[in-house]
């Protein structure tokens, strides 16, 4: 397969930073793509010139064209790390590039900050809503953050602030590895180069709202108007619907988004669609997801089964609401993938009864979920039982 195509990752050094293999492919290539301030850290090359497109969308329609043409894709740091490579890979065969990464903006923000790079959290708000700090909030943790440009040092400021972690030290590290490189910490009023990555260290208050990864938030870390999957059901749903990586979840009757948000927040690539028919409740679940770092949930308005038209076919699927309404299980069952796992609650006897009948059908286990809490009688306290919950878990045949 022919290698037409270079990727070569460049660092605020530029030219003198590359190693003699980057410095060759661009001497010898025919064309360059990049952006004008990577342009401007190259010495006098004798090829055609194509500035990187905006919107980043329009990168297909740019690069296409060159296809089979001696090619340099000129990117920031290591294209394979939050990179253009990913994107390139979606269209163009790996076999048909070459990938020579320069230094990541993480590797050198962990040896300016003396961390340890896998004891922290590395992610990007490049491109991407800053909610996506939510989940990586924690106490005492370590966390590296690509930016979008200066304005998302601010919005990292209130976020730690509003959720309890103000004390967290934020570091600010400007054009690193460049002559003008510049480490502080942050000031509100200082301006700062739209070429940033920060550091924080998350230092926990006295009255932090902290939320674990793990499935079984506290029932008011969400917005709801009372249609909620309760705290320890919810954790017993998300194990049977055993998240994986990059795994879909559609979420029907999803009320306030509390199932598709923990699904989302268990595991790395983790998406979901959340089907929900009442306008206060997807007002309810806009809110539960920038507040709790899931702003890619998908929410869908509108009636099940008709709004499932035209969705992509999910590895997992959760009935919290309407099982019981035409069409809806069937539809749902249809959609999911081979090997997928179904998991459907229930309160009301109509409701048990109708997955006993589909449990005869199809399988799976039958479990009755029954918690109580405390309260009080009287001067005495006693454990008043909540309405017990039925759920189907089955896992549709290969």
């Amino acid at each position: 397969m022919n290698k037409w195509l270079t990727i070569i990752g460049m660092g605020e050094e530029g030219w003198e930073g590359l190693s003699n293999r980057a410095r060759l492919a661009i001497k010898s290539t025919d064309v360059i793509v990049g952006s004008e301030r990577l342009f401007k850290l190259l010495p006098n090359i004798k090829a055609e010139r194509h500035e990187w497109p905006q919107p980043f969308s329009a990168v297909v329609d740019r690069i296409k064209p060159l296809s089979g043409r001696n090619t340099v894709i000129l990117a920031t740091g290591d294209p394979m790390n939050y990179g253009v490579a990913r994107k390139l890979m979606e269209f163009i065969p790996f076999g048909e590039m070459t990938i020579i990464p320069h230094i990541s903006a993480f590797s050198l923000a962990a040896s300016r900050m003396g961390w340890s790079l896998p004891d922290c959290d590395t992610f990007t708000l490049h491109g991407r809503p800053a909610a996506n700090l939510e989940a990586f909030i924690q106490p005492d943790a370590k966390l590296i953050v690509l930016t979008a440009d200066a304005t998302t040092i601010p919005e990292i400021a209130r976020r730690l602030e509003a959720r309890g972690f103000g004390d967290s030290s934020i570091t600010v590290l400007e054009n690193l590895g460049g002559e003008t490189e510049r480490v502080s910490t942050y000031a509100p009023s200082t301006e700062y180069s739209p070429l940033n990555t920060v550091a924080i260290h998350c230092i926990a208050s006295s009255n932090a709202k902290i939320y674990s990864r793990l499935s079984g938030l506290p029932d008011e870390a969400f917005i709801h108007d009372g249609q909620l999957t309760k705290r320890e059901v919810r954790a017993a749903t998300l194990a049977a619907l055993a998240p994986a990586p990059d795994q879909l979840l559609w979420d029907i009757g999803a009320g306030c988004g509390s199932i598709s948000i923990e699904w989302m927040r268990s595991t790395r690539g983790c998406e979901a669609i959340a089907f929900e028919h009442n306008t206060d409740r997807l007002s309810m679940i806009a809110h539960n997801m920038d507040a709790l770092g899931t702003p890619r949930l998908k929410a869908i308005a509108g009636k099940a089964p008709e709004t499932f038209a035209g969705q992509t076919a999910p590895h997992a699927v959760f009935i919290g609401g309407g099982v019981g309404n035409d069409g809806v299980f069937e539809s749902a069952w249809e959609a999911l993938r081979p090997a997928g796992r179904l998991v459907a609650n229930v309160v009301t006897i109509e409701g048990e009864m109708h997955l006993y009948d589909l449990q005869e059908k199809h399988g799976g286990d039958l479990v009755k979920i029954e918690i109580s809490n405390l309260t009080s009688v009287g001067p005495y306290r006693a454990l008043k039982p909540r309405m017990a919950v039925t759920q189907w878990r089955v896992q549709k045949p290969w």
